[in-house]
């Protein structure tokens, strides 16, 4: 009887090839399949940044007048641009806080284009935070010191 000895060496070493060619192809298509799973991750999954909101309507103000310094007065209209999701917005907060803002306001600081601005930016900014985000900017319709 003859005993059968078993080739226990490895068939790469029989054929010549290396061992890896095959690991190295499915790495190469898992990495291809990463890379396509976070590109399209990126471009159609990813949150976007906040959104700014979208105007709605703009809520016209009676107009106002406002004692200056020095005896003079301002006679003042404000419009409010409100935001498209706003609450039902009262103008009392808005007259109050222009009152606030322009009252005793030096009337040769008010006639000057950048004084106004500022004076208009800090305003807007009061609304802003007094309307909970819902006023969005600030018009005025009247604007007349005597």
């Amino acid at each position: 009887m003859s005993t059968a000895t078993i080739d226990r060496t490895a068939p790469e070493a029989t054929t010549g090839e290396p061992p890896k060619k095959g690991k190295k192809k499915l790495l190469v298509i898992g990495l291809v399949l990463v890379v396509g799973a976070a590109a399209g991750w990126w471009f159609f999954l990813r949150p976007s940044g906040p959104k700014e909101p979208e105007p709605g309507e703009v809520m016209t103000l009676e107009p106002i007048q406002v004692n200056l310094a020095d005896g003079h007065y301002l006679r003042l209209g404000l419009a409010l641009q409100l935001s498209a999701d706003a609450h039902e917005a009262d103008g009392s907060k808005a007259l109050d806080a222009a009152i606030d803002l322009f009252s005793g306001a030096d009337q040769s600081a008010l006639v000057k284009a950048g004084q106004r601005q500022d004076l208009k930016h800090e305003l807007e900014e009061k609304l802003h935070h007094d309307y909970h985000g819902d006023v969005l900017e600030v018009y005025f319709t009247e604007f007349v010191t005597q």
